[in-house]
């Protein structure tokens, strides 16, 4: 049986469906590229936001009439938006034969048999032990391995669905992530990215991230290692030390500051308060001399006012994050603010609010990036640019995006080049002399 996979959404979905396409393939399933060659298709879907949500229904719109061409062809909803909606999917979507939820991906192969002889399942049960740690992936990059450490969520954001659909924390062994990425480098891929809702929470027999990350780090033949993301509300110095001290960790940190107003982030349940954040990037910036800081923030949380939205600016104007993702707040089914909170900031207001952040990311960033003019940075090299064959693209240390021409672009490949130009989001470079 022939099976497409599609996926959207975060690091998290990208990994799972690494680890779904290894476990079809090790149960005699082929992943083709081309869904019209597929016997099946498989949509690995996100929650966190209406928006993604939207998309998964515009697709399945799109499949309706593919659907219609082929009775036998099977489509499959896998995922957050699976788990969070449940039954509505299969009540209301009559191009959706199956969903399965993020934690019982081994009952795949039994559904897609079943689901060839007819009828309409679902599988949402989550699990208080499963990490798939014994799945090898079915990685199609050469350049990055995504490498889940922990999955779930114990922290309860009252804006965020992830406990909801991915249920609560628990941890891979540390020995069977090692094993992981000593296959990594043996496949030959550069860099390790590893994965967790919030990886501060990490633990293995009273080991913690930060020991995690120092073994991966120590890895033969691992360059670069790179994690997401940790908790501002659990920062350890520890984590700090092991980014100081391993060539192999790269100087980039993501920490979701999400509001700079104290009032918000209490509503929202995060457990900080902006001093504290404040504390912790500067800690990581003395220890990390050149560091990368980058971020997440919601526009328009229930209650947000004026005043509340002006204190994320500040925040803005005074870390001046080397990016930030910058979103409006959509209400989520189960969540605890949709539960507490009236969604009150109006459509519009929200609109203005993001597209400020916005206009205020894109300065910062382009200040950033316009501080490494004029010197050197290994790239490792992703694909080719979009704008022409005859340049690489790929990524510096910091996690920065950087452009520059090569006569051959080979991903995998980490090439010094001297950085002559700065846009807002990217860095222009030539090969180094």
């Amino acid at each position: 049986m022939k099976v497409y996979l599609e996926t959207y959404g975060c690091q998290m979905n990208l990994s799972d469906s690494e680890i779904v396409g290894g476990l079809l393939e090790g149960e005699g399933f082929e992943v083709v590229e081309d869904l019209r060659e597929a016997d099946g298709i498989l949509i690995n879907t996100c929650a966190v936001r209406e928006h993604a949500e939207e998309r998964i229904y515009q697709r399945l719109r799109q499949l309706h009439p593919l659907k219609s061409e082929r009775p036998t062809l099977r489509i499959g909803i896998l995922g957050c938006l699976a788990q969070n909606l449940k039954a509505d999917l299969l009540e209301h979507e009559g191009a959706v034969d199956f969903i399965v939820g993020p934690d019982a991906y081994r009952a795949l192969p039994d559904l897609l048999r079943r689901s060839a002889k007819g009828g309409r399942e679902r599988e949402t049960r989550l699990s208080k032990t499963e990490t798939y740690t014994d799945i090898p992936p079915l990685r199609r990059s050469s350049v990055n391995a995504w490498i889940t450490v922990m999955r779930g969520c114990d922290n309860f954001c009252t804006f965020c669905v992830v406990p909801y659909t991915r249920g609560r924390e628990r941890s891979r062994p540390l020995a069977s992530v090692l094993a992981e990425a000593r296959a990594v480098v043996r496949e030959g891929v550069p860099q390790i990215t590893l994965l967790g809702q919030n990886v501060n929470s990490y633990r293995d027999e009273g080991l913690g991230f930060a020991d995690l990350l120092r073994a991966v780090c120590r890895v033969d033949g691992i360059r670069r290692v790179r994690f997401t993301s940790p908790h501002p509300k659990d920062f350890p110095d520890e984590l700090l030390r092991v980014l100081a001290e391993e060539p192999a960790a790269m100087p980039h940190v993501h920490l979701p500051l999400q509001s700079g107003s104290d009032r918000v982030l209490d509503r929202m349940g995060r457990g900080y308060t902006r001093e504290h954040f404040d504390d912790i990037v500067r800690r990581i910036r003395e220890a990390i001399p050149g560091v990368a800081v980058t971020t997440d923030l919601i526009a328009g949380f229930p209650g947000e006012t004026d005043e509340d939205f002006e204190e994320t600016v500040r925040a803005m104007e005074e870390i001046r994050f080397h990016s930030a993702f910058t979103f409006s707040y959509s209400e989520r089914k189960h969540t605890l603010a949709a539960r507490r909170f009236a969604d009150d900031v109006p459509a519009e207001v929200k609109s203005e609010r993001v597209t400020r952040l916005a206009r205020l990311e894109r300065e910062h960033s382009r200040g950033r990036l316009e501080e490494e003019v004029g010197t050197e940075a290994e790239v490792l090299v992703e694909s080719s640019s979009k704008k022409s064959s005859e340049e690489a693209f790929g990524r510096t240390p910091k996690g920065s995006g950087a452009v520059f021409p090569v006569d051959r672009v080979r991903p995998g490949e980490i090439r010094t080049i001297r950085l002559v130009r700065a846009t807002a989001h990217t860095l222009i470079g030539r090969a180094a002399p």
